[in-house]
Order: structure tokens, then sequence, then C-alpha cells
């Protein structure tokens, strides 16, 4: 523990190597990028009871254990600003959280897109039951709200039915969630209107929460990518709020290039002063259902029956089939989307659409109603440029976000920014192409979320903050996951501390889950 003579001038951040201090841990000679932004420092950092306790020279200080870093990189744990870890994460078989703590990561935020339980309360208990590798942040999920009172129905809700949604949003924020998520592509959140989620917006602002959204239009499937995003500047305008656009892209060769209008209209809403972000995953490819990517809305009313039987009845069918023909033309064809899981044929996984229709001889379209008739899968989907990519990275408000599942290790072909996200970033993108600096993407999956979320004792290496830290040899730094071979676990996490504690260790995992369910 710090001495007690020592404990004002470590909180100010204030040390000296002459003064004799007693820590648990000590990370001694590190390049420290302390997520900031700022460039990376030659600094020793002190951990005492789960929080930072020094930065600076601490030649004279002693710790139960040091850790030499010469030559390692050290940083704040990285914070994935959008998870679909949420489930596995309250599960025995997965709570450990390997693969996230192999990318560097001690903080997932869950229930993105809309997604998750409604009871918030419940989820924090089923999250604790088992222990957790890392931290978890909740948010709202808005549409397993109007699923629950309103379900999979295209229409307004009534004056009531608004009033229980703002109140089970009233009580997720309540229970500690960060903010509110909507999943305005996805049904039923698409066949919400823009007043209804400012009304729930307006419930998450009061509380000091912030909106995240995966925007209603990522291509040109309806109201346009453009568009969409200005509804995420309008609600964040009308309740008051940050508001992040959700994994940004610009989906399918219909709106490459479209990047540079997406970065000209948020720079021109923060210019008005609205707190917009966006976050990103550093892939060309996207991850979805099959339904999602290639089934029009309005053909999911009702539900699973009813989307079955429109699949099945002469009248409704010609028209699904020809709105697939055309959402396979927004994704660049058949041939660009890979099956990542389907449960009544696994052998499927991992083949695309179009190689798949070629063997049984039938048109895509038809293999997709084949598929759907069976159980919906999932897809990855190749629909990004490049350079839209890259563009969409530089921007200061852009920060990192794995969208990633957390699945048992060879169930299914789930996409890579599940095992890689983080070391890619790093060093594909930072290290080896100077896209964005190294301490600019340190930034973007530290100190940034932080901000964004609130995060007032996670994010940076200062004095008092808690402890989740990262040392990482950037030589031996990469993501190993392939499209082909996802389960493959990131390589050049030396340690990885959480909450204080080592969860690897010399690049070997200690057992340790000091991850917690955190509160706003």
């Amino acid at each position: 523990m710090i001495r007690t003579t020592l404990t004002v001038m470590l909180l100010a951040g204030v040390v000296s190597g002459t003064l004799a201090a007693q820590y648990d841990i000590i990370v001694r000679g590190g390049r420290v990028l302390d997520g900031s932004g700022n460039p990376w420092r030659r600094v020793d950092v002190a951990v005492a009871a789960g929080r930072i306790a020094a930065v600076g020279n601490l030649t004279g200080a002693s710790a139960e254990r040091v850790i030499d870093a010469a030559g390692l990189y050290v940083a704040p744990g990285f914070i994935d600003a959008h998870s679909h870890a949420g489930p596995a994460l309250a599960t025995p078989e997965l709570s450990h959280a390997r693969p996230l703590l192999a990318q560097g990561i001690t903080t997932v935020v869950v229930n993105p897109d809309g997604g998750g339980p409604t009871d918030l309360i419940a989820q924090r208990a089923a999250l604790e039951r088992d222990g957790l590798g890392v931290n978890v942040a909740l948010l709202v999920p808005h549409g397993s709200l109007r699923g629950a009172v309103i379900g999979m129905q295209d229409r307004a809700p009534s004056a009531d039915e608004l009033g229980r949604m703002e109140e089970m949003t009233r009580e997720g924020m309540e229970a500690g969630a960060f903010g509110l998520s909507t999943g305005l592509y996805y049904a039923p959140g698409s066949y919400s209107d823009t007043e209804e989620v400012i009304a729930l917006a307006r419930v998450a602002s009061a509380y000091g929460g912030i909106y995240t959204s995966h925007v209603r239009d990522e291509a040109d499937y309806n109201v346009g990518v453009i568009a969409a995003l200005d509804e995420v500047i309008r609600i964040a305008r009308e309740a008051d709020l940050p508001a992040v656009h959700t994994h940004v892209k610009a989906l399918g060769p219909r709106v490459w290039g479209f990047s540079s209008a997406i970065v000209h209209r948020i720079d021109r809403a923060r210019e008005e002063g609205l707190e917009i972000y966006a976050d990103q995953y550093p892939y060309e490819a996207s991850a979805t259902g099959v339904s999602a990517s290639l089934i029009p809305r309005w053909a999911q009313v009702g539900g699973n029956d009813s989307l079955l039987a429109r699949l099945s009845s002469p009248n409704t069918w010609p028209r699904i089939r020809a709105e697939i023909v055309e959402n396979f033309d927004r994704r660049g064809g058949a041939d660009r989307l890979q099956v990542r899981r389907y449960v009544p044929n696994p052998a499927l996984e991992g083949r695309t659409l179009a190689d798949i229709a070629r063997e049984r001889g039938v048109a895509p379209p038809d293999l997709v109603r084949s598929l759907l008739m069976d159980g919906d899968g999932g897809v990855v989907s190749f629909n990004m440029h490049e350079d839209d990519v890259r563009t969409l990275m530089q921007p200061a408000w852009t920060m990192t976000a794995s969208d990633g599942d957390l699945v048992p290790m060879g169930e299914g072909v789930p996409h890579p920014r599940s095992y890689g996200t983080f070391p890619r970033k790093i060093r594909h993108y930072a290290y080896e192409q100077n896209v964005v600096p190294l301490s600019q993407a340190i930034r973007s999956m530290t100190g940034l979320p932080a901000a964004v979320l609130r995060m007032d004792d996670r994010g940076m290496l200062i004095v008092g903050r808690q402890a989740d830290l990262v040392v990482f040899d950037m030589e031996r730094l990469r993501d190993v996951a392939t499209y082909q071979h996802p389960h493959q676990l990131a390589e050049g996490m030396v340690y990885v501390m959480v909450n204080g504690r080592l969860a690897i260790d010399g690049g070997e995992f200690t057992g340790v889950w000091a991850g917690d369910v955190l509160r706003r």
C-alpha cells in the first residue's frame, strides 16, 4: 500500500525518484502512451490497491512485483465501444473473455444495435454469477424494449406504449446503463420513427447517458447513408446528449466514396456544438444475418412465422425475391457474402452464397429462401472499400470498436474482428501503414471512448484511475485471425491488467477474473 506521507503527492501525480514508496506493482521503463493522444514517453507506472498510484520516475520506489517493460509499449486497457460479447460473458464457458484479453481489451460496452436484455438488473446478476475476465458496461437496447411492448409491428406506439418504453429506459438508466442504443436498420427498430427515439433518448439524457446507433441505412436501402447520419445528429440535438454513429461505414459499391461526406457532416455538426462521434472496426467486411442483409423489413412484420409464410406464398414471394436481387447488388453480389454461422447445416459455414448456389444449381435468391425456411444464419459481407475505411479512421472523433461476438473456439466461422480488431488497428493501420499516428490509435481505444462514455476512472494512465493496463511488444503484436480461419487469438500482449490484477502475465493467461459490471 502507499505510505500515508506520500498520499498527497501521489494524488497530485508528482513523484520524485528520491522518495521511497511501496506499491503492489511497478511497470518500469516502458514507452508509455497514456491515452491522451500524446506521443509516448519513457516513465514508470505504479499500481496500488487496484488503481494507478504514480506515473513518473520511480527509481527510489519498490513493489511486490516489478515488471521490466524496456522495449515494450504501455497503455491503458482498451475499451471496446461496441461489443456483442454480452450473452457469452454471462456463461461459465466464456466469462473468462480470453479472446478479448488477448487483444488488450479490458472493458466492453454491450447491448449495442438496440439488442440485448430489457432487464438490466437481471443481466448484471447473470454477468456477475461466474466472474468476469473483463469489465462490462451496459446500454439500454431500444429494439428489445420496442419488441417487448409492441412486438414486430410496423406502427407508431400509442401514448401508453411510448410511456412504458420511457419507463423501461428509465429503469435501465437507474440500473447503471451508460446510455441508449438503437438498431434502426433492423426490425423492429426500423419500424420506429425519429420522434419515438428522441423521446427515449431524452430519458437517457436526463441521466447523463449517451446515444449510440446502428443507423437506419449504411447504403441506399431506404433513406440513404447521409440522411441516416442526419437522423443521429437530429436526435443528439433535440435530446441534448452525445451521439455515436456506430460501426461507421459506406456499405456497398453504390455508396463507396461517401466517407468524405460522412466526415464533413460530423465535422459540421461538431462545429454547431453537438457531440457527435463514430466508432469503427478496421476491416473491409461487415457481418450480420442473412435476413437482415437481404430480406426487406416489410416481409419481417409479425415475426419469423409471418416471414416464413410470406416466403412460401406465391403472392408475396416474387416481390421478396425481386428485393433480394436488389440487395445482393447493393452488397456487391452473392460472392461477397460468406456464411459465418448456420446451425441447420454447419458444413456451409465459411462458404459464399454464390458458391453454395452454384453447387445446388439454383439462383442465389432461391438459395436464400431455402436457407431461411430451415433457419436464419449469419454472414460476413465484403462490402467496404479500403479508401473509405482509411478516411473514416482518421478523424479525432473516431473510436475503435470490434462489433464482435464471443463464441466458443472452433464454433462457426465468425468475422475475424472478434479476435483481432485492436492489434490490427495498432500494427497494420498505425505502425505499418501510418494511416493514423500510433498515439491517436491508442487514444481511439482508451481516452476517447472513456471520455465519450463519461468513464472518469478509466481510459487514461492518470493517478487515481483504475489500473486497467496493457503492455505489448510491437514486434510481436498482430491479428492472426483470418476470414477462413478466425479462431486464432491475437499475439503480442505481454501483460494485461484488469482493475490492478494481472489477467495476462508474461504472455500467459493467469486465470484471474478481475472484471466488474460497471455503473454509469
